[in-house]
């Protein structure tokens, strides 16, 4: 492929993970005004996100694994297709029991793009070569993650909110075409596939019991049976996959990954990227509607200091690292913006100016934009490379998890923090209702149903005294991300500072099997087979601009 070939498909490839991303977040500003709608509960608005974030954290080591054993270009058009249709779905939901079904399906598409567009860019570009690409992408990411909600506040005032979903279907067919037409490897496998079955039900069983947990512990208390029955068979789902990716032959999760630092250091620190990326994104949407009285647009343009942070950042540091080749300055930088702006966001109040509410979202985006991506670079750098697949995919599902349970805790802190409020309130609350007749009888009777209602219209009476509780049940939420970043932080000082590769995944492979005997070669290519991965015919060789070698 030649540098136009490699940006052509890598366009298609950052289409698709612009998909994948904006479906986690488009429904962020909109969520207040689809959940009632639908006859939900605050515990649907928190499932309607966290659905689709267990859903990818699932299906991403799938993804990852299937990449080694089978064609990665018709693993990502599979992917799309699940996407585009769990999209249409999702528009056309009734219910909020219908539409987290078909979220769920959007998050098992959405974990195919996310894996697969990072492992088919391993495929053609090197790792020195592919910061810049990864700069590219984080903003892609970042464009997605704070752009998604101005989308879909802007489609839910003009058009409905069902546009919120229906957008990904044009999007996806675009990339499906992108790709199709434009992405080149050789990429052949020989010898018998193994899928592990059993551990694909383990992990779903461990993370879904978990994550129900997590969603739902406000309601029935963390001593409870109901606490008891849920942690007890998740924590047994743990056990049982463990044991199972030591015994087959083809793990989903091989546990030798864990034996390289570098791996192990960058799960670590990538769990907090999770939670910087949806929790904030889903709640700081709740916090301009609820507590400040803005629309989804409104609250949507709002956000936009945080995608400033993300895309500045990490187009400019991903130049950096492909000029210099040194990257762990910049995490650790990134890290220690991640922890400020956390901490900053700890301390809303409903009448925190916005333009340092905007600076807060900005160092927040900032270290997020740092080191999300730079994550991903340094595991494939030092992976293996004929588990380039399950490396990549696996950094991407603790970082997923982290999200997922991040989300869910702070859904959980929010409600706990907002009934405490409340109750603690109740008879400034009261007197205001008894105030407005009819009318503060039929909010008092939205309060009751558990959601969290929109301010803007609302009572001025009702209005300040919901605002000043949501505020700090939110600001509350927010200081879950502040040991999670500190831990990352740690975990960054402590990565191998590895020079960064100058051959792509498959000349890597290929060079491996350079200068051996027939017998030799013969015996590599089964240990390739039972790796997961093997390339053969015609190595494709990248061209890029700048490459001594060429």
């Amino acid at each position: 492929m030649s540098h136009r070939q490699v940006m052509q498909a890598f366009t298609g490839l950052l289409l698709a993970l612009f998909c994948s991303m904006m479906s986690m977040t488009v429904v962020g500003t909109s969520l207040p005004i689809i959940v009632p709608e639908l006859g939900g509960t605050q515990t649907d608005y928190t499932w309607v996100v966290t659905m689709t974030l267990l859903t990818t954290a699932i299906s991403t080591p799938i993804w990852g694994k299937l990449a080694d054993l089978l064609n990665r270009k018709v693993l990502m058009l599979t992917a799309l297709v699940i996407f585009v249709l769990a999209s249409a779905g999702a528009g056309l939901s009734q219910s909020a029991g219908m539409l987290i079904l078909f979220r769920a399906f959007q998050g098992i598409g959405g974990g195919g793009l996310q894996s697969m567009s990072q492992i088919l860019m391993a495929d053609i570009i090197s790792p020195r070569d592919r910061g810049r690409y990864m700069g590219f992408m984080a903003g892609v990411m970042a464009i997605g993650t704070v752009g998604g909600p101005i989308l879909g506040g802007f489609l839910t005032d003009s058009v409905g909110w069902r546009w919120n979903f229906y957008v990904g279907v044009p999007l996806g067919v675009l990339a499906f075409i992108v790709i199709l037409f434009t992405m080149r490897i050789n990429q052949i496998r020989t010898g018998k596939v193994r899928i592990d079955y059993l551990g694909i039900v383990f992990l779903a069983v461990a993370a879904g019991f978990l994550l129900v947990w997590i969603s739902n512990v406000s309601d029935y208390g963390w001593i409870s049976w109901q606490t008891l029955y849920m942690v007890g068979i998740g924590v047994l789902g743990v056990i049982a996959f463990i044991i199972t990716e030591s015994k087959v032959a083809e793990p989903l999760i091989p546990l030798s990954l864990f034996r390289n630092r570098t791996f192990t250091l960058a799960v670590v620190a990538s769990i907090s990227i999770g939670v910087s990326m949806f929790g904030t994104a889903v709640y700081l949407g709740q916090y301009m509607q609820i507590s400040r009285g803005y629309g989804p647009t409104e609250a949507g343009l709002l956000t936009i200091p945080m995608a400033v942070g993300m895309f500045g950042a990490s187009t400019v540091v991903g130049q950096l690292v492909t000029r210099t080749g040194k990257w762990k300055r910049y995490l650790i930088i990134g890290a220690v913006f991640s922890i400020v702006g956390t901490s900053l966001l700890s301390t809303l109040r409903f009448d925190t100016p916005l333009w340092l509410v905007g600076v807060f979202m900005f160092f927040l985006g900032a270290g997020t934009g740092m080191t999300m991506q730079n994550l991903v670079l340094v595991v494939q750098n030092a992976a293996d490379p004929s588990k380039i697949g399950v490396a990549s995919s696996g950094v991407n599902f603790f970082r997923s998890v982290g999200g997922t349970t991040g989300v869910a805790i702070m859904g959980s802190v929010l409600a706990t923090s907002m009934s405490n409020q409340l109750t603690d309130r109740a008879a400034d609350l009261q007197a205001a209702i008894a105030s407005l007749g009819a009318e503060g009888a039929q909010i008092a009777q939205e309060l009751a149903s558990g959601a969290l209602p929109t301010t803007r219209g609302m009572p001025e009476a009702i209005a300040t005294i919901i605002e000043d509780v949501s505020a700090q049940a939110i600001s509350h939420a927010f200081l879950v991300g502040i040991p999670l970043a500190v831990i990352s932080l740690i975990a960054m000082c402590f990565l191998p500072n590895k020079r960064l590769a100058t051959k792509t995944t498959q000349e890597r492979l290929a060079e491996g099997r350079e200068g051996l005997t027939d017998g030799e070669e013969a015996a590599s290519e089964v240990a390739l087979a039972q790796a997961g991965a093997v390339a053969t015919g015609p190595v494709p060789v990248v061209r890029t601009e700048g490459d001594e070698r060429r």
